[in-house]
């Protein structure tokens, strides 16, 4: 089976990064305007890989939506299951970097917040096999956190291969980190395959060692973790069996979507297997080292969908 249909659900949103550097947002007087959002991200990699890529999630009926709808649809992402709310406007996030080097973040918040269990259709459990819930927004309160949730048991109950990247944003959290940390469980216990940064490890686990850190997110549920350690690569675990498979070097300029980027590789490999329950240690190193380049290749430029690479980009890495 080739190119299995891929959900990916969560925020779509837009980024406005501060054109001056070393100053805070109050003090900023130009931004550039970029389409973000974790879930969108990895669409994104997914289709420029050439996988069968579908996104929901809701944006405002609003210019804003319509940039953050035809970048979706430029990357040839199916946008079906994207809503546009007349009722919220898009969801804006503004970053500046300080002079402590620090970020300066406002948020927005819009139209994602509001995506409802009614705004899916039924037909996609019978449509899609593989769906990836990664969203730093979806476990905010919010109808989208019980359209998530709900969506996660269904699925589950589906059999669909169920992926999950707990985004953690401190921006976002700050002082509120246990709650997080009980929500992304519920996501651990029903996840195959699971992305965390080592520092949403040590944070998800309270351990401060790689291995045991990872036999924890084991005991909850999830069956294969992938953790990404920067330019060493990624630590994998499946199945009583764990290594560190490395990345490649590169000249990095923006570390911007570098993980989605690495999930979206590995789904899109997941796409082409006729059963991804069932790859054998060997097979997801493959996988993993294939995701490295991605995650890697992506650092090389700035932004997130725009720096993503094609199969003819990394053909002789």
């Amino acid at each position: 089976m080739m190119n299995q249909p891929i959900l990916c659900i969560g925020e779509l949103l837009i980024d406005f990064f501060s054109n001056e550097v070393n100053t805070t947002i109050v003090e900023s007087q130009t931004f550039t305007k970029k389409a973000g959002g974790a879930p969108a991200n990895v669409c994104a990699a997914i289709a420029k890989l050439g996988g069968e890529a579908f996104f929901c999630g809701k944006v405002g009926n609003d210019p804003f939506g319509e940039f953050l709808y035809n970048t979706l649809l430029h990357e040839n992402v199916h946008t079906d299951l994207l809503i546009k709310d007349s009722s919220h406007p898009t969801t804006l996030a503004f970053v500046s970097l300080q002079k402590d080097g620090q970020r300066d973040f406002v948020f927005n918040r819009g139209a994602d917040a509001f995506l409802s269990i009614e705004d899916v259709p039924n037909q996609i459990f019978h449509k899609m096999n593989i769906v990836h819930f990664g969203s730093a927004t979806a476990l905010l309160p919010g109808q989208l956190k019980e359209t998530y949730k709900k969506l996660l048991v269904d699925l589950k109950e589906n059999n669909c291969y169920i992926s999950f990247d707990p985004n953690f944003r401190l921006d976002l959290w700050k002082g509120q980190e246990s709650e997080f940390i009980r929500l992304a469980y519920e996501f651990i216990s029903k996840c195959n395959f699971l992305k965390v940064s080592d520092e949403e490890l040590y944070l998800l686990t309270n351990e401060q060692e790689l291995t045991k850190a990872v036999t924890v997110l084991h005991q909850f549920g999830a069956k294969s973790i992938a953790v990404t350690i920067g330019k060493e690569g990624t630590y994998f675990s499946y199945n009583g069996k764990s290594t560190t498979i490395p990345s490649i070097p590169v000249q990095a300029i923006d570390t911007t979507g570098a993980g989605d980027a690495f999930v979206g590789a590995v789904l899109y490999q997941l796409g082409k297997v006729n059963n991804p329950h069932n790859l054998s240690f060997d097979d997801w190193q493959t996988i993993i080292a294939f995701a490295n380049k991605v995650g890697a290749k992506v650092c090389e430029k700035v932004g997130a969908i725009e720096a993503l690479p094609t199969l003819d980009e990394l053909e002789n890495l």
